[in-house]
């Protein structure tokens, strides 16, 4: 699963590399946690790619009632298909989720305290997470875009962590992505084999400050290990 990421990006013009020309006012985010809202790149109707802020919880479209709960962050790309909340928006509604790492903790045998492990890219650069998003309105007519994450088995660096880990797009399958073309599911099990093996991470050991998501900034990543 993926729980907690972060998107603090060296450069100002980031979004370039997701082929968005926008300037965006945006602020370094550490411990990003489900509710809030992420930074997310689709593809609109007039096939132009945009980048919004979305809620991290996916929000059924049928739903009645404003919910913003924080049920559906994850989904399972082996049953995307299967349920009725996740089948339409992976068929019509994909998106990439800007992160540029995200944690995952692991039991100790020695302590009761799990110890939390960075993910990242070693040039720490962004990267795209596999995302499904859909539209709220309420029937006094407001809107909620909301995304969750798509999420595979773990691949040889995240493995002894955590059995789950979000799907990482690389670049070169962006535009497949956010196609509006439906993928059918032989063809994004194909996919997901060859984007396994393109998924290279570091992992660093952090501090169990970032346990409390209301703790932010740079000391979130200072590597820590008990």
């Amino acid at each position: 699963m993926c729980g907690r990421f972060t998107l603090a990006p060296k450069s100002p013009d980031f979004l370039n590399y997701f082929e968005i020309m926008e300037s965006l006012d945006f602020t370094s985010r550490y411990n990003i946690y489900p509710g809030q809202d992420v930074l997310m790149v689709r593809t609109n109707e007039k096939n132009h790619r945009e980048a919004i802020f979305a809620h991290w919880g996916l929000i059924p479209k049928w739903q009645k009632e404003e919910d913003i709960g924080t049920s559906w962050i994850n989904a399972r790309s082996e049953t995307i298909t299967e349920k009725k909340l996740f089948k339409t928006p992976f068929q019509q509604k994909r998106c990439l989720i800007i992160a540029d790492g995200f944690y995952e903790w692991k039991s100790m045998p020695t302590s009761k305290i799990k110890q939390p492990y960075y993910f990242h890219q070693k040039n720490n650069m962004p990267f795209g997470f596999a995302g499904i998003w859909e539209h709220w309105e309420s029937p006094s007519g407001k809107i909620i875009d909301s995304c969750c994450i798509l999420t595979t088995a773990a691949n040889k660096t995240v493995k002894p962590v955590h059995i789950r880990m979000p799907i990482i797009v690389p670049q070169d399958y962006y535009k497949t992505w956010l196609d509006h073309e439906i993928i059918e599911q032989s063809n994004f099990e194909k996919m997901l084999e060859i984007i396994s093996d393109k998924t290279l991470l570091v992992k660093t050991p952090v501090g169990t400050y970032v346990n409390n998501p209301k703790n932010q900034g740079e000391k979130c990543i200072e590597v820590f290990e008990a």
